[in-house]
């Protein structure tokens, strides 16, 4: 799977980058996938959401796609100006997971209908910041698999 278009990079590491997400989040919370994709939509529907059903699991799976693909998006345009994402995919795959996590924790949480900040606790805190890492190992695979432009 080499000399992808940008476009496909970024949904196929968007898509699959979210879902392996959505199954971090279950192993570490002990939540089902369902439940944690109707805790996603939660960000703009609140509490309701965990009443949705599948309804809502599928808003949060789309919701999950859709900031994956973003967050996939970001790593593959600054491919161009920053090479060392391609020639360096791992490292800084695994890099890029930090930010992702700190902004999506420590901004995009607090902002949505949840209205939840974080209390930090080193345990959740090192799981997370793992799966995030993992996120953006997956996102520079995929970048790293598109043809040079």
């Amino acid at each position: 799977m080499t000399n992808l278009s940008p476009l496909t990079a970024i949904l196929i590491a968007g898509i699959v980058a979210g879902t392996i997400d959505i199954g971090a989040a279950s192993l570490i919370s002990g939540k089902d996938p369902v439940f944690i994709s109707q805790f996603i939509a939660g960000g703009l529907l609140g509490k309701a959401s965990l009443e949705g059903g599948m309804q809502t699991a599928g808003l949060g799976l789309v919701l999950q796609w859709a900031m994956s693909i973003v967050i996939a998006a970001i790593y593959i345009f600054a491919m161009r100006w920053l090479p060392v994402l391609r020639s360096q995919w791992a490292l800084m795959g695994i890099l890029y997971g930090v930010p992702v996590y700190f902004v999506m924790t420590y901004v995009v949480v607090p902002l949505s209908a949840w209205h939840r900040t974080p209390k930090f606790n080193l345990v959740p805190f090192l799981e997370n910041l793992a799966a995030m890492m993992v996120f953006g190992l997956i996102v520079a695979f995929f970048a790293s698999r598109t043809r040079p432009e």
